[in-house]
């Protein structure tokens, strides 16, 4: 059985995933996490997260969220795309955000590849859902070890998107990112969000043309 938060008022708390240990985390496992996307804003503001998590919790993204929110203009890939080096500067003396260069230039080139995505294909979400034929594959994982970190779609979708010019893009990375996207269901079968989530994918499919 998945952990649990503690029984309030006599009533036995739902079982949940091992990964959520404080209120902030737990909220988002709740509420968020395996959810399917299909809002281009979203998709993107979860690729400069997880791109910012490389190395790091993502507990610590999840208290930073609105510091990047509010310094990335809410994820507009429109003005990030038009950031110059003066922007730059102002972000790497931002302490809401993760000060990293590499990290911060990474939205911007990822914001213009993103664009070119939408211009090519409509829009981003029908690009990426490709990698899992449209349709999220809900997995049936006994406990937290289970967890995949890597999967031949994240390897195809890691390959894909380095060759469109996104970068901090690896496999591990893109796994994260199918997994907060909902393309993924890897919430333990024990937890009250698979059955719930399970319910909602299988009827859910986003309609995709070919890889290009």
């Amino acid at each position: 059985m998945s952990p649990a938060e503690p029984a309030r008022n006599g009533k036995r708390a739902k079982p949940r995933c091992a990964w959520p240990s404080s209120p902030i985390s737990i909220a988002y496992h709740d509420r968020e996490w395996g959810v399917p996307l299909k809002d281009d804003r979203k998709l993107f503001e979860f690729l400069v997260l997880d791109a910012a998590q490389a190395g790091l919790s993502w507990e610590i993204i999840l208290r930073k969220r609105e510091g990047f929110r509010a310094a990335f203009d809410n994820f507009d890939p429109q003005k990030i795309a038009r950031y110059e080096e003066k922007k730059i500067r102002e972000l790497l003396a931002d302490a809401r955000i993760i000060r990293n260069r590499l990290k911060i230039e990474s939205a911007i080139s990822n914001a213009r590849a993103f664009l070119a995505v939408q211009e090519e294909c409509g829009d981003f979400a029908s690009y990426i859902w490709q990698f899992v034929g449209g349709k999220p594959k809900i997995n049936a994982i006994r406990s937290f070890k289970e967890i995949p970190v890597t999967s031949q779609e994240s390897d195809a979708m890691s390959k894909a998107l380095k060759k469109r010019g996104f970068r901090f893009v690896g496999s591990t990375i893109c796994d994260a990112f199918m997994q907060a996207a909902g393309m993924v269901n890897d919430h333990v079968i024990d937890c009250f969000r698979h059955a719930e989530l399970t319910r909602r994918m299988q009827c859910w499919r986003i309609r995709c043309s070919d890889i290009q």
